[in-house]
């Protein structure tokens, strides 16, 4: 196939719901890359705020405005995004975050030297107010993994356990190999796409590098809606590891470390239903979970509003939709 001289070497996608404060920021950060050809969709979840316009507002040979027809959450913008993406690479890019101008350059030199499909770097948590923030990863760290496998990337993502989760990551991959494969995003999800999203790649055989280098600031803000866990949440990732395994067929690493996550999933499920008896007084629930998952008590030996907050980590944030 020869290459399309006016195909991008880079569409960002970026799902959007109510973000005029910070879509303006995430645009002007990826036409800022530098070495290489941009193109930027921005996936309009059915915004009621001035999302669309500002977005409207750059160059229409740059940057492509989407409306959804209803609110369909991340995976459903992305996927409208993905249908109209002409870019070699696909670059995930949440409204409320930026990317630093030599950040695509440098993965996709990564991925092209390694032969890979997809790749990851580290991030900046930047907190509200702040201009500089700190790794999410320990430099050192990222610079002794090369690679990550499916059952790497599951085994960093469980609850509780979880020290270092890749699930944060934003990578960017090759959209042929997305198209080859027909993988889209779950539009089931509203939290955990991601996950289940970089899952699949690695599952129908793409290979997964890490840059080391900070790429990708991530902005922390207090109307965000990343937040802890709920029970519905647990019920559809359990739902949707359900259909993942029954997708994919997992070797021996891959399927130990998803019984692993599973489990960690269940053990999140008795303990949210436990705090959740507990605040209602409901006692007899609370010695029936008790008998029926002995091990969701052991989560209660520190605060709960503490281990609650460590239910975060168990999934990629979710910022739009």
């Amino acid at each position: 196939m020869e290459a399309n001289p006016v195909q991008p070497d880079v569409t960002f996608v970026i799902a959007a719901y109510n973000a005029e404060e910070t879509i303006g920021r995430a645009i002007e950060s990826a036409l800022a890359q530098r070495g290489v050809s941009v193109e930027i969709i921005v996936a309009n979840d059915r915004s009621t705020d001035r999302t669309a316009a500002i977005a409207a507002s750059f160059p229409a040979n740059r940057v492509h405005v989407v409306t959804l027809a209803k609110n369909s959450g991340p995976g459903g913008a992305r996927n409208a995004a993905l249908a109209v993406a002409k870019g070699r690479w696909i670059a995930v890019l949440d409204a409320d975050d930026a990317v630093l101008p030599d950040r695509m350059a440098r993965m996709i030199a990564r991925a092209e030297k390694s032969g890979a499909q997809a790749v990851v770097d580290n991030i900046e948590v930047i907190g509200e107010g702040q201009a500089r923030g700190e790794p999410m990863f320990p430099s050192g760290h990222l610079e002794k993994i090369h690679e990550i496998t499916l059952a790497d990337f599951i085994a960093s993502n469980l609850v509780f356990k979880s020290t270092f989760n890749f699930g944060y990551m934003k990578p960017i991959f090759e959209r042929d190999f997305i198209e080859t494969h027909g993988l889209r995003y779950d539009e089931d999800l509203r939290i955990g796409e991601d996950y289940i999203f970089l899952a699949s790649i690695l599952a129908k055989g793409g290979k997964l590098v890490v840059e080391p280098a900070v790429g990708y600031a991530y902005h922390l803000r207090s109307g965000s809606i990343s937040r802890v866990l709920e029970l519905h949440h647990i019920h559809s990732m359990l739902e949707a590891d359900r259909k993942f395994l029954e997708t994919f067929e997992l070797d021996d690493k891959a399927s130990a470390a998803q019984a692993r996550r599973t489990r960690s999933l269940e053990e999140a499920r008795s303990f949210i239903s436990l705090v959740g008896h507990i605040k209602r007084r409901s006692f007899r629930e609370i010695v029936k979970v008790a008998l029926q998952d002995p091990l969701a008590l052991r989560h209660l030996s520190m605060p709960i509003a503490v281990r609650l907050k460590r239910l975060i980590p168990s999934t990629a944030p979710q910022k739009s939709g």
